[in-house]
């Protein structure tokens, strides 16, 4: 067990002191994992003075070097992180390891990023109304990032948010989801080894109002950026005011399989799309929906394929679906196959739950309004639905409220530019799960899926920064 009692809240590198404990408990056993001390509004005001009032800024080459340690530390402590990050997730052992081959791959583009210049140069004798200037742009930090993070990857949320952030130059205040911050608080003590100034970053948990609120409608703070549900989201930008808002609101993710596809591979990204992860990623298959005349085929093979998926104990390297973040959400999950069933839907390979564990399930039948492929259910349940034809599919996919990725099964390109033209998503992946991205490229969604602001390292940059202009006599 990690013993955390006075290393949660940094304040300019600090830890906090508080008679209020939190205990972290491994969802597959209940084992308290670690205990970290909460801070309240007073630690919240300090980290935001260390923010604004700290020190020197840090050069490129600074920032580069910093990120670059942090990078090589990382790798030295793989084992010790996936095991933190299985440990109070419930996430598979593999999926952990896999997710700081991800985390890696963010600080490598940020340190790369970090040493490119920025800056546009416009030559101002090109019209009759222009003069012999020249105008020069270059981008400034911001002063001050909140970051909000939530629980469905430890790592690689946190890393997101806060790694493109220090990248351009802007102090972070970091307030990670409560029920997974032990690899939040230890990625910050790694950067802290690494070099980074105290004052560049403070992590805080605490009671809503006091801290997170706070930290939002405090004027002194450039941005808020969050990922997490649409009611939060929306309860942040009511709150933010006059500031940047970068606003990540989960999805209800479509893979759509033609009459045409490859159904070995169709199968094949189903599964991976709908399990991974234990199903908890904003980007997860959360629908199969299969064109009419191949559903009975595809249906038969993902089943054996789905049987591949083993759950069990995330610590077993043989387990490849983990836990879902608690028991109350596995509950939750158990409702919602429930009322499926009810209404028509039928469960063909699992369904089973104990404690916060939940088979990887199929169900099929599904009815177009039910509650499993209306909202968003965040867990290993794959729902196939049937659609007669692209215009069918086109509608079906887009009958939500959320609009964040998408991937489609197909070989033919007329299908394929339908697709990407007319899904109202921010992602189109052919022949691909939806969630297939490089770290740093962009990435996000429209809707109830968010403002339509990409993530990923170039792009997050962008956001953490304004555009000052200057211009010159030449």
């Amino acid at each position: 067990m990690n013993n955390l009692l006075n290393k949660t809240g940094y304040v300019a590198g600090s830890p906090v002191h508080s008679d209020n404990i939190l205990e972290v408990k491994n969802p597959f056993n209940n084992a308290v994992v670690g205990r970290v001390a909460m801070a309240n509004k007073i630690h919240a005001q300090q980290a935001v003075e260390a923010a604004i009032n700290g020190g020197e800024k840090l050069s490129r080459y600074e920032r580069y070097n910093i990120l670059e340690k942090t990078r090589l530390l990382l790798i030295e402590r793989k084992e010790e992180f996936a095991k933190m990050i299985s440990a109070e997730s419930g996430l598979a052992i593999r999926e952990a390891v896999y997710e700081i081959g991800r985390a890696h791959d963010v600080l490598m583009f940020a340190a790369i990023e970090a040493l490119k210049d920025d800056g546009q140069i416009f030559s101002c004798d090109i019209s009759p109304n222009g003069k012999a200037r020249k105008i020069f742009t270059m981008r400034e930090p911001l002063s001050l990032a909140v970051c909000i993070t939530p629980f469905n990857h430890p790592l690689n949320q946190v890393v997101h948010k806060i790694i493109p952030a220090l990248a351009a130059g802007t102090p972070v205040i970091l307030k990670p989801s409560e029920k997974t911050p032990l690899t939040a608080i230890k990625f910050v003590e790694l950067l802290y080894e690494a070099g980074l100034p105290n004052y560049f970053l403070s992590v805080l948990l605490g009671p809503t109002q006091e801290v997170a609120e706070y930290l939002i409608k405090e004027p002194r703070v450039d941005i808020v950026s969050f990922t997490g549900s649409v009611a939060v989201g929306k309860r942040i930008a009511a709150l933010a005011g006059y500031k940047k808002t970068v606003l990540e609101l989960g999805g209800n993710d479509p893979i759509i399989i033609m009459e045409d596809a490859d159904l070995d591979l169709a199968v094949y990204l189903a599964a991976e799309g709908a399990y991974r992860n234990s199903g908890q990623r904003c980007t997860a298959v959360k629908r199969i929906l299969v064109h009419e005349k191949i559903a009975d085929a595809f249906t038969g093979e993902f089943v054996t394929k789905s049987k591949e998926y083993i759950s069990g104990d995330p610590a077993d390297p043989k387990t490849i679906v983990g836990t879902v973040i608690d028991e109350a959400s596995a509950i939750y999950l158990e409702e919602v196959l429930v009322k499926a069933v009810e209404q028509g839907a039928r469960i063909l390979l699992g369904g089973k739950r104990s404690g916060a564990l939940i088979e990887p399930t199929v169900i099929t039948d599904v009815p177009r309004n039910a509650d499993m492929v209306v909202h968003e259910s965040f867990g290993p349940l794959a729902p196939i639905l049937t659609f007669r034809n692209i215009d069918d599919a086109i509608a079906l996919s887009n009958s939500t409220a959320y609009g964040l990725s998408s991937g489609v099964v197909t070989k033919n390109m007329e299908y394929a530019i339908r697709f990407i033209k007319e899904l109202k998503v921010g992602t189109v992946n052919i022949n691909e799960v939806p969630g297939y991205r490089l770290e740093s490229s962009p990435f996000g969604g429209i809707k109830d899926s968010g403002l339509g602001v990409k993530e990923g390292v170039i792009e997050a940059m962008k956001y953490y920064t304004y555009v000052k202009t200057f211009s010159l006599p030449w």
